[in-house]
């Protein structure tokens, strides 16, 4: 049986942690279909930046940086077609798009206006 040595077991070792704490992302990317709060550019340039340093990586001999590497690519390749796809959304969650929604919501005035100050301008 053959020993892995150190540097292998780290390099899988990392490779999965990377994985697992960018899989909750993709997850609610795609799950929400929510990706007002990702910019095109960084998706963009992270799709390029991962397409370049492929030809580094593909040269080395394989080993845990060609699963890592290959995940990032997959995964900046689907949020930039999820980003295409879907577009910028609105969230529906947000409070700002929520604003007078509720009929039970308290009127908000302006600075030094209340209902108060304008009970007595109306008595003067």
């Amino acid at each position: 049986m053959a020993m892995v040595s150190l540097p292998t077991l780290a390099g899988l070792t990392s490779t999965v942690i990377f994985a697992a704490s960018t899989l909750p992302m993709l997850l609610k990317a795609h799950r929400t279909r929510d990706l007002a709060s990702y910019s095109l550019g960084q998706i963009a340039l992270a799709n390029v930046g991962n397409a370049v340093h492929s030809i580094y990586v593909y040269s080395l001999p394989p080993g845990p940086i060609w699963m890592l590497h290959t995940f990032y690519l997959a995964s900046t390749a689907l949020m930039l077609g999820w980003y295409v796809r879907y577009g910028i959304r609105t969230p529906s969650h947000s409070p700002v798009a929520r604003i007078g929604e509720s009929p039970d919501a308290a009127r908000t005035y302006g600075l030094l206006r209340s209902p108060r100050s304008q009970m007595w301008r109306r008595c003067a």
